[in-house]
């Protein structure tokens, strides 16, 4: 069972969601700042969180820039005005996904499974190498010049996406979809932040790239080819 943590500070919306919630079967426990939120997360170890944008004290951006410092844990955020900028600003922080207010409780629930099963996605059951690049499928590790990678949900389903189909051009909207997990009139502008996030923390130059190739009007496609040697223990 899957332990969620709702950031909000409107404590009526909390006690609506963590009984909504509670009947597709998550366990939740909330918190009304970002204070309390950063101490549950650290005693708690949740396997997603819903993080409010406007918090008192700290922004959700803040506090989402701040979980990623150490954390790859799946995040959704609540936006309030839903305005295209606030959904660019929270998945280049490393947000997984948001959800524009108003919202129906059970888009919510669509959107946590869909983030979850990208968590729980393995991809594969060995690591390969490429290049410079090792990567764990199973484990959603990676490694560039045996150097751990620290990558979210969103940035390793991309990765994984682009090597199981290495050498295709994979458009926006199949790279979307994969992020997103559910049908939606998302922007393309998600893709391209994450790819861009994803590039570069693997050093990877796009004018001169070494594992993931622009397509122009098309897509990208993951050019590296796989190394014969089996990657080292780490």
């Amino acid at each position: 069972m899957s332990w969620t943590l709702l950031v909000i500070d409107d404590e009526k919306l909390n006690k609506l969601l963590k009984r909504f919630l509670g009947e597709f079967g998550y366990r939740v426990y909330t918190a009304v700042d970002p204070d309390e939120g950063l101490k549950k997360i650290r005693t708690m170890t949740p396997d997603l969180i819903i993080l409010d944008v406007m918090l008192p004290g700290m922004s959700g951006f803040d506090l989402c820039k701040t979980i990623r410092q150490s954390s790859t844990v799946p995040i959704i955020m609540l936006t309030a005005r839903g305005e295209l900028m606030d959904r660019v600003v929270g998945l280049e922080l490393g947000a997984d996904d948001y959800l524009p207010k108003p919202f129906e409780p059970r888009e919510l629930v669509a959107r946590i499974q869909a983030v979850l099963r990208r968590a729980e996605h393995s991809g594969s059951d060995r690591r390969r190498r490429f290049g410079r690049l090792s990567i764990d499928f199973h484990r959603h590790e990676a490694w560039l010049d045996d150097t751990p990678v620290n990558l979210t949900t969103n940035e390793f389903a991309a990765l994984d996406l682009l090597v199981r189909h290495a050498g295709k051009v994979m458009d926006r909207d199949e790279i979307l979809q994969t992020l997103r997990g559910i049908d939606s009139d998302a922007f393309n502008r998600a893709v391209d932040v994450t790819i861009s996030r994803l590039r570069q923390k693997l050093r990877d130059d796009p004018k001169h790239p070494e594992f993931i190739k622009t397509v122009w009007g098309a897509g990208y496609v993951f050019i590296a080819e796989e190394s014969d040697d089996a990657p080292p223990s780490i």
